[in-house]
């Protein structure tokens, strides 16, 4: 059941706020200020929840030299990584935004061997190569592609793929363990003012001089919990199962959100080459995944032989982005 919620809720919340941020109905535009009440949200209902009604545990530990060195420069990542993401289907297609995110693990790898965290060897190179011709053969089969909203995504996959770096580097390196909630918890604020930023400078203005939106009080509750349950269901899914069934999920999720796009949106108009070229990324996408977290896996079975059952495991989670969560 928490595999299909997953399913059902990050689909919808990608095709959610691409209705927000395109449709007429609402008319409003604003990527920015989107992100920005998403952050603000998860900040209020994590305090509320952790320091007022204490219902939710986070993990302690946190002091402000991690905070100001570690949490604050993957809080702007995250930041940015909303932003460009969000901005990207003023442009793009819903379909078309999912394929380019499949370059994903070719950003993060590259990142990663030029900080020092991977090496590069030919069954990687061979992997990278998979997915990237994948997703250059989806992107000349795009019928009507905007470059501008391609630099939107793939800015937005350099971001989240910094971020990872940075979570790896600045957090796990020093020995700080925080489950999905306490990231929540602490990184939400964080990228909520680096989002007000950008938003006080480029978007404000235009939302001052313009008198047309239309953003409905409970359209925009609903938009904001939708984001929110959405990382939780991701801590859900993560520890009733494991990092690698949430990674074949994904994949599930992602080709189901670009068939659905199809026929939700208007604008989007799937070619067989579009189709060719995804199935050819996520191949990729999968054999990355595999060799991955293979080691991971057999890591945890070998630690879960040794825990007595019923024990409660803690589930460590980079926070998701609203690649699929905004």
């Amino acid at each position: 059941f928490h595999l299909l919620f997953y399913i059902a809720i990050s689909g919808g919340q990608i095709f959610f706020n691409k209705w927000v941020l395109s449709s007429k109905e609402i008319n409003f535009p604003y990527p920015v200020a989107l992100t920005l009440l998403h952050m603000l949200f998860s900040s209020v209902v994590c305090f509320a929840a952790t320091k007022i009604f204490k219902v939710i545990k986070i993990d302690e530990g946190m002091t402000t030299d991690v905070y100001v060195s570690s949490v604050i420069p993957i809080g702007a990542m995250f930041a940015m990584t909303l932003w460009l993401g969000n901005s990207a289907y003023l442009y793009i297609s819903v379909a078309f935004a999912q394929m380019l995110k499949a370059i994903m693990p070719v950003a993060v790898f590259l990142l990663g061997t030029a900080f020092g965290l991977e090496e590069m060897n030919c069954k990687m190179l061979a992997i990278m190569s998979i997915i990237s011709v994948g997703v250059i053969v989806a992107s000349v089969g795009e019928i009507t592609i905007s470059w501008v909203g391609v630099v939107y995504q793939m800015g937005g996959v350099v971001a989240e793929a910094l971020r990872l770096i940075f979570i790896e580097i600045f957090l796990k390196k020093k020995g700080v363990r925080l489950n999905l909630i306490s990231m929540m918890y602490y990184v939400s604020p964080c990228s909520a003012f680096c989002l007000f930023i950008p938003w006080l400078f480029l978007e404000k203005p235009k939302m001052d001089a313009s008198i047309s939106w239309n953003f409905p009080p409970v359209t925009l509750f609903l938009n904001c919990m939708c984001t929110f349950v959405l990382n939780l269901s991701v801590f859900l899914v993560i520890s009733r199962t494991s990092a690698l069934t949430a990674r074949v999920t994904g994949v599930v999720r992602d080709w189901s959100v670009v068939l659905l796009s199809a026929a939700i949106f208007a604008d989007t108009k799937l070619t067989f080459i579009n189709i060719v070229g995804y199935a050819i990324a996520i191949v990729g996408v999968v054999a990355y995944n595999n060799h991955k977290l293979k080691p991971q896996v057999n890591q945890q079975q070998g630690a879960d032989s040794k825990v007595s059952p019923g024990s409660p495991r803690h589930v460590e989670i980079p926070l998701n982005s609203t690649k699929e969560s905004s």
